[in-house]
């Protein structure tokens, strides 16, 4: 009989971890990323890949590690991508001229195609989003996110 007046009373909430601040960041990561992956599906590409294709394009001749740097992302998790990314035909390795024990990275034309196909998706994606905030409020968020992971 306990059970019944229990399930009686529940509201459908969450009770107290509603007040906890890690909760919502994994419910929103969950919402932001299950809408990335509907965006991006016909192109088959993780939000990591598009990171990669993205950073490379920016600063073309970058290093793995500095890339895995400034991802925030593990050397072998990168090499990982960035083989996946290879055999796609999307980027080509080569030897650093300043030191040669470091990979550097460029795009090909195919990974040039990708991103700019990523980019168009993202302007759709990130319109969903910031879609729910004014600007102001976006530009808070980002400072508000980055004192988390930065």
């Amino acid at each position: 009989m306990n059970e019944d007046k229990s399930a009686a009373a529940d509201d459908g909430g969450v009770g107290a971890i509603n007040d906890i601040v890690g909760f919502h960041i994994r419910l929103a990561h969950g919402a932001v990323y299950r809408h990335f992956m509907e965006s991006f599906a016909h192109l088959d590409l993780t939000q990591k890949q598009v990171s990669v294709l993205w950073l490379v394009s920016d600063h073309p001749g970058i290093a793995q590690a500095d890339l895995a740097q400034r991802l925030q992302m593990d050397r072998a998790t990168v090499m990982a991508i960035v083989n996946r990314l290879q055999a796609r035909d999307y980027l080509e390795r080569g030897m650093s001229q300043v030191d040669r024990r470091r990979q550097t990275l460029m795009l090909r034309p195919a990974g040039h195609e990708a991103l700019r196909a990523a980019r168009t998706a993202i302007v759709d994606h990130e319109h969903w989003l910031t879609s729910r905030f004014t600007k102001r409020e976006v530009a808070q968020l980002v400072g508000l996110l980055t004192r988390i992971h930065g």
